[in-house]
């Protein structure tokens, strides 16, 4: 029960098993009470009932509905611990070829979205309290046709560690955590294609993809109060970032050698 006592605000919490209601189970656990946040009010109200908690109706790239949402936690609990982060968009696409729209999307989901949410952390914040934004090993490596999401990603790394330093005085320590491949709806068919993984489990210096369970570990270390650290990017992906992912020319021969095999 390193949590008991603190109150917890998780984004992007909708998604049935996703990381953030991974992350939110293990805040439980710990002692914290939860509020889930999320856009689909069906999923968040059972998903809530489940910890005991509450939830909040938010889309990040509305700010208004993200201060809502932290309105929420104060009201319900009396204040806010804990903010943490765990909503994307994993767009696939060669840079040539990425649309307005596209940068529009992005943009507001992974970067205005989680500037309006450290935002709505360091209003309802008193004394103290930790902020965990959820980053990516391609904030510092490379993955193709990846572009825009990777510098929104690294982007807003950047904008924790000014966080950090200009908040530590009121004793708010902000962080994020990289994780690599992951088995979620981002991670698309790679997991359902053993060459696909084998591919990239060789780039892991331990030897395995991470977990959702991995990221939540780490993240109740930094929600913890014997977590003695900010401004950092904490890479938990084994060892990835010592290494590379795959080419999209490597994935792509063994997707096609699998479709192959498969149809034979």
């Amino acid at each position: 029960m390193r949590l008991a006592g603190k109150v917890a605000l998780v984004f992007g919490a909708a998604g049935k098993d996703n990381m953030a209601q991974i992350i939110a189970r293990r805040l439980n656990a710990e002692g914290a009470k939860v509020v889930v946040v999320g856009r689909h009010e069906d999923a968040l109200s059972d998903f809530a009932a489940e910890l005991g908690g509450a939830y909040a109706i938010a889309d990040i790239s509305d700010k208004a509905q993200v201060d809502a949402a932290a309105d929420v936690a104060v009201e319900r609990f009396g204040k806010l611990d804990i903010g943490i982060n765990a909503t994307g968009w994993g767009l696939l696409k060669p840079t040539e070829e990425t649309t307005e729209a596209d940068l529009d999307k992005m943009l507001a989901i992974q970067f205005k979205g989680p500037f309006f949410f450290i935002q709505a952390m360091l209003r309802t914040m008193g004394a103290g309290g930790s902020i965990i934004q959820i980053s990516s090993a391609t904030a510092t490596i490379m993955l193709d046709n990846h572009a825009a999401y990777m510098g929104t990603k690294a982007g807003i790394d950047h904008v924790i560690r000014t966080v950090a330093n200009e908040y530590g005085v009121r004793g708010i320590r902000a962080n994020s955590i990289s994780p690599g491949l992951t088995e979620t709806p981002m991670a698309g068919g790679t997991f359902q294609i053993p060459e696909l993984l084998e591919a990239f489990e060789r780039e892991y210096p331990l030897g395995r993809v991470g977990t959702k369970e991995d990221i939540a570990a780490a993240a109740i270390w930094l929600a913890s109060d014997e977590c003695f650290m900010t401004g950092q990017n904490l890479q938990v992906n084994g060892g990835l970032t010592l290494r590379r992912n795959p080419s999209l020319t490597e994935l792509g021969e063994i997707a096609a050698k699998a479709t192959a095999h498969l149809h034979s």
